[in-house]
């Protein structure tokens, strides 16, 4: 007649480490032993009375080893629950109940790495079934059954078995069933890998759930893939190779374009530009005036609607933006494909291509441009996971919803708010969502034109986006705009001369100074700019004065970020509240008559 006083161990263990120390202990015990395989015969070469596992079940072991342990015998006595039905089961089927469950698994990490690779047909042998199935078993009765996974947990477990005199304190055998679980699951993760390298592997695979990249963040960091473990990769490669850090902005930028378009009604198309997980620039569609037309390099092309947003988005820091990652929340047109082929960039996102746009983008870089599609269905996890130094952290994926109804709570005494500036404040709030944090965005007419990123101090980061915002305004000056270079100069030195002219850096150089000759001679013979006089740029500074919109993702911890923003043009603002200062930060926007909007929302990336 079955009952739970006798104490029973089976042990199908592939590392021995430890094993014989433990079979001693159990028998000294009184505890009776059944094992299988190579595990029986080690501890029978050891003068330990045992029992093989074949005489529990009644059939011997089969399928060249693949069948073991996997009998009602086994289980049914690992499984069974201290409770009446339970032991009267395992009476009517002559069962007797374990308590101690010794396991660990084949070395499959150990043999898929091995040189030369094992075909798939060995690595397929080293998947454990009987192994994970002892493991959850036991894990699952924890409240009853023992497991013992690790060998470096045998000594504790000996020593509190003593202690105990023939039980386990519940706390160590949820540790231990804790551990098994974890083990299976990583054990099953590492399978799952292997095989999605072989069957679902892009561009291979019809189905594809991973991407092999050629490193990491850095080429010591090795290796690296993108992959998804339900469905399919949510992108297809089109053309050339992304890399981890293109995928990192493709992935963010495309994230941002689709929440900006979808924040109107109807959805507007948008781009951005991004470089190193943050964007350079974002904007909306709006027509661009010739003017901007001239400063966004966008001249020559008949602008429809997304060419104009992904000209703006380009323009809001064209050195910035160098070697960007492009964003689309529309099908790419031909127009928006002809503006992209005159920039050094390193690839593009869309929902899709036009046949002609596709062509244009793939030529690019003697067609090793990379150009991603995304499935404009994908819908990403509502959790997000991330290992950072070893530790996993999770966090519901940040979804709140950014309208015009974030900004309705106005504190300060001007409740102006057009709905130009409240576009543009949604323009800089959904782009801070997407930013490295502190940060602080400047945004006029539908479009980032400053922002300033990834600063430990809230004013630093003020500072840097009101000065690219400054030079964005600058760039528009007319004196700038004639600027007579010399012929054959690249887009690219344009911009860097351009920059240094607006935001003065160039003449805090000698004249005759090698940077300051390497500066001039980008310019046409006698049309070496001179610099703006104080009063020119005092002028041109008040034309801008009270547009601006500006958005910060965490509260104003001092009213210097008021006064700041206010002298590059900001009429609005919009933050959350929460500082101890949040009174004197209102009352500077009051002296300045800017509008404030309080939020309440925190937007933090990291």
């Amino acid at each position: 007649m079955a009952t739970f006083q006798e104490q029973r161990a089976i042990l199908s263990v592939s590392d021995k480490t430890g094993l014989l120390d433990l079979a001693k202990g159990l028998d000294s015990l009184g505890v009776k032993l059944i094992a299988s395989g190579g595990t029986s015969k080690a501890i029978r070469n050891a003068n330990l009375p045992v029992q093989d596992v074949s005489d529990v079940t009644g059939a011997a072991e089969m399928l060249g080893g693949r069948v073991k342990t996997l009998h009602p015998a086994v289980h049914g006595g690992i499984l069974a629950r201290n409770i009446p039905s339970d032991l009267s089961d395992l009476n009517t089927h002559k069962i007797a109940p374990f308590s101690i469950v010794v396991c660990n698994l084949y070395p499959f990490s150990k043999k898929i790495s091995s040189e030369p690779a094992p075909t798939l047909e060995e690595a397929i042998e080293e998947i454990d079934i009987g192994g994970v199935t002892l493991l959850r078993a036991a894990a699952k009765n924890f409240s009853r059954v023992t497991i013992l996974s690790d060998p470096q947990d045998y000594e504790e477990f000996l020593e509190a078995y003593r202690e105990n005199k023939g039980t386990l304190p519940d706390s160590l055998r949820q540790k231990y069933a804790l551990k098994a679980f974890s083990q299976t699951a990583e054990y099953d993760a590492l399978i799952s890998e292997y095989f999605r390298r072989q069957f679902a592997l892009s561009p291979v695979s019809s189905s594809p759930q991973l991407l092999e990249l050629r490193y990491g963040a850095n080429p010591h960091q090795k290796p690296a893939s993108a992959y998804v473990t339900e469905g399919t990769l949510p992108f297809k490669v089109l053309s050339g190779s992304p890399g981890y850090i293109n995928l990192l902005d493709a992935l963010n930028s495309y994230a941002l374009v689709t929440e900006l378009a979808n924040a109107f009604d109807p959805p507007l198309p948008a781009a951005a530009s991004f470089k190193h997980v943050s964007p350079a620039g974002a904007a909306i569609a709006t027509q661009l005036t010739p003017e901007e037309v001239a400063v966004f390099d966008a001249d020559g092309v008949d602008l429809t609607p997304l060419a104009s947003a992904y000209a703006r988005a380009r323009g809001a820091d064209r050195m910035s933006s160098f070697g960007d990652f492009i964003a689309l929340s529309h099908e790419c047109d031909i127009a928006t494909a002809k503006l992209i082929g005159r920039e050094v960039s390193d690839g593009i996102i869309a929902p899709g291509y036009s046949s002609e746009a596709l062509k244009v983008l793939s030529a690019k870089k003697g067609g090793k441009y990379c150009v991603l599609q995304m499935d404009e269905k994908y819908v990403p996890n509502s959790v997000e996971t991330r290992t950072v130094y070893g530790v996993n952290l999770r966090q519901g994926r940040n979804d709140v919803k950014i309208d015009k109804n974030l900004f309705s709570n106005l504190v300060s005494q001007n409740k102006t708010l057009p709905d130009n500036a409240i576009t543009d404040l949604i323009v800089a709030t959904i782009s801070l969502k997407y930013t490295q944090s502190n940060s602080v965005c400047y945004a006029y007419r539908g479009g980032i034109i400053g922002l300033g990123a990834g600063q430990q101090s809230r004013i630093h980061c003020t500072r840097l986006a009101g000065s690219k915002a400054d030079a964005w305004w600058f760039r528009h000056h007319p004196r700038v705009l004639n600027f007579k270079f010399k012929k054959g100069v690249k887009r690219a030195d344009k911009a860097t001369a351009t920059d240094l002219f607006v935001t003065g850096e160039i003449f805090k150089t000698p004249e005759g100074d090698e940077e300051r000759k390497a500066w001039e001679v980008f310019f046409a013979e006698g049309q070496i700019p001179e610099p703006l006089k104080k009063e020119e740029m005092e002028a041109w500074s008040k034309q801008l004065k009270g547009k601006v919109s500006l958005a910060s993702d965490a509260f104003f911890p001092f009213a210097d970020n008021v006064w700041r923003a206010g002298r590059s043009g900001v009429g609005y603002i919009a933050a959350p509240g929460g500082s101890v200062q949040d009174e004197a930060v209102v009352k500077a926007a009051d002296d300045l008559n800017i509008t404030f909007a309080m939020t309440n929302l925190r937007l933090f990336t990291h």
